[in-house]
């Protein structure tokens, strides 16, 4: 149910904005009506999207042991620095994989230039 619905308005009361959902669920077992609420505990702005060149080199971290992004990284064609235990990779080949997901954003300094 979304906030304002009926069977809501206490809830909406005690969360306010806050409150995103609540929701019934019923055990025929025991009886029993449990009610659950879904509420925001924390906003945070996100940094602006950066509009990268596809030829730029990008920082990406990859756990150790994560065998699978490492074979994406070197399949792409990154290259491992391990003074600084990232891989630099082209931005066009990671785009939209898995591993633009793990592009250092705030890693402005271990920018490689070409």
């Amino acid at each position: 149910m979304k906030p304002g619905q009926k069977g809501t308005k206490a809830l909406v009361e005690k969360y306010g904005e806050d409150l995103v959902c609540v929701r019934y669920r019923y055990d025929e077992a025991s009886r029993t009506r449990i009610k659950t609420v879904e509420i925001i505990v924390e906003k945070k702005q996100l940094p602006p999207v950066q509009s990268m060149p596809d030829n730029a080199m990008v920082p990406v971290q990859i756990a150790y042991g994560a065998k699978e992004l490492g074979k994406m990284a070197r399949s792409a064609g990154g290259s491992w620095d391990a003074d600084v235990k990232l891989w630099y990779i082209r931005y066009g080949n990671i785009k939209g994989t898995e591993l633009e997901k793990h592009i250092l954003l705030d890693a402005q300094l271990k920018q490689k230039s070409i």
